[in-house]
């Protein structure tokens, strides 16, 4: 039976209070086509001990990606991350604490917030970064109207090498802001800026790697935005860091990026964290929160929220964006694992990642039909490859490989067209010399399979 706490006489006192005279009326402004009139059609009950075997037989359908190669990418990866993670994370303080606004109770949380600000600034070559955001994509949006509100300008210009869902996203944000969103298109896979930066741009966003996995040139953008005073914001893929110069050292103002490389499983998609960094002259416009340092009554260190300039309270139609409850306990996952990997730590990762990437296209591009879609491109750890038999032979491939157990091919044509038979597959660290031989191997019969027809 339902827990219906309320009973006639207390329905018909709450009816009577908003004015309704039937549940019927109330519900009235509720189309009769999306009305349950009948039974879900669930089933009997069941037992405790049946709907157990129940879930566990629907979980064994399920085919994790732990115990299989993973070639996936496309803004999540396969990446580990060391056991202290799980532990430290799962640990009752952080599970059950909520919010940081008593410093006199929660220490501990606001420690570890602004541990997290400080590894996120370093990573991004910035000076400043706030308590984490809810995801990429949404940092990236915040980002954009802060431009918005700073510049006084309607033009955001972002490269068609942003991931298309962060691109979707940012037109959703700026949809009702009087914004005009314009794409920089891709040639030979890179960012091309010509013509469209001008001086009603309020900033130009690019991502480092694209999502094709070429390594975007960020003197360029950063150079158009500061010609015609726009932000130069971009889009970083942290664990990148390791290798590439960071978009602090190449002149960005502001730098937002996803965290789920950073200890955070692929959980079919979600949920993750976002990360946003700027510049100490930005800090009044950040959205979210900050952390920062201070000292009590008996002089001792003390961690306690500092510049909330998001606060409806205090500012009220001025303030930022209020991200409040974001993915916190996600983002303290990100902060251990930063914290026991070190510099070094992701600097060996990244390496890594990269390493096994080139063995990956040295293996594939020998095989008849595969070819680099951008010879000579600088790639980080996911390869864009193309198919000679055009997109109709990725999807065989793609699902042949399925077949063998293997999550790999990602097309790409689903958001550039003009890409037909193009495809990325990306490594990590966990990437082993057997996982691309099993990969190559089973290309080499599919690919076979396909000359034979």
């Amino acid at each position: 039976m339902p827990y219906l706490p309320h009973n006639d006489e207390d329905r018909r006192a709450m009816l009577e209070a908003i004015g309704a005279g039937s549940l019927e009326e109330l519900f009235a402004p509720i189309p009769e086509e999306l009305r349950l009139r009948g039974p879900l059609g669930l089933g009997p009950g069941m037992t405790e001990s049946e709907l157990v075997a129940h879930m566990e037989e629907l979980g064994s359908w399920n085919r994790p990606a732990r115990g299989r190669p993973v070639f996936l990418g496309g803004g999540v990866y396969d990446h580990g991350w060391p056991a202290v993670v799980d532990h430290l994370a799962a640990r009752s303080e952080f599970l059950t604490a909520y919010t940081p606004y008593q410093p006199e109770c929660s220490q501990g949380t606001l420690q570890w917030i602004f541990e997290f600000q400080s590894m996120i600034a370093e990573l991004c070559g910035m000076e400043v970064a706030n308590a984490s955001m809810y995801d990429g994509a949404s940092a990236c949006a915040e980002a954009a109207l802060l431009a918005l509100g700073l510049k006084r300008r309607r033009r955001i210009v972002v490269s068609r090498g942003v991931h298309p869902q962060v691109r979707q996203t940012l037109a959703t944000y700026l949809e009702h802001q009087e914004g005009e969103l314009v794409e920089a298109p891709l040639v030979e896979g890179r960012s091309a800026w010509d013509g469209l930066v001008d001086g009603d741009t309020a900033a130009v966003i690019v991502q480092q790697p694209n999502f094709l996995g070429l390594v975007e040139e960020l003197d360029p953008a950063a150079a158009r935005a500061r010609e015609h005073g726009a932000l130069a914001i971009a889009v970083f893929q942290p664990v990148a860091a390791g290798l590439l110069r960071s978009p602090g050292q190449a002149g960005f103002d502001l730098v937002v990026g996803d965290g789920q490389a950073l200890g955070v499983p692929m959980a079919f998609g979600g949920p993750s964290f976002g990360f946003f960094a700027g510049r100490q002259e930005h800090v009044r416009r950040m959205p979210g929160r900050l952390v920062g340092t201070s000292v009590d009554r008996q002089g001792r260190r003390a961690f306690t929220l500092t510049f909330q300039t998001r606060e409806q309270h205090i500012r009220r139609e001025k303030a930022t964006s209020n991200i409040c409850t974001n993915n916190s306990l996600v983002a303290l996952r990100g902060c251990i694992h930063m914290a026991a990997l070190g510099p070094r730590g992701i600097q060996e990762v990244a390496c890594l990642s990269r390493q096994r990437a080139l063995e990956l296209r040295d293996a594939l591009v020998a095989l008849p039909g595969v070819h680099e879609a951008f010879p000579g491109a600088p790639f980080f750890q996911e390869v864009p490859l193309r198919l000679s038999g055009g997109p109709e032979a990725v999807r065989r491939l793609r699902l042949r490989l399925a077949e063998a157990g293997i999550a790999a091919v990602l097309p790409v044509d689903r958001w550039y067209p003009e890409l037909p038979g193009v495809f990325t597959l990306a490594c990590t660290e966990r990437t082993t010399a057997e996982d691309i031989q099993r990969l190559a191997t089973e290309a080499a019969r599919s690919l076979g399979m396909e000359m034979a027809l």
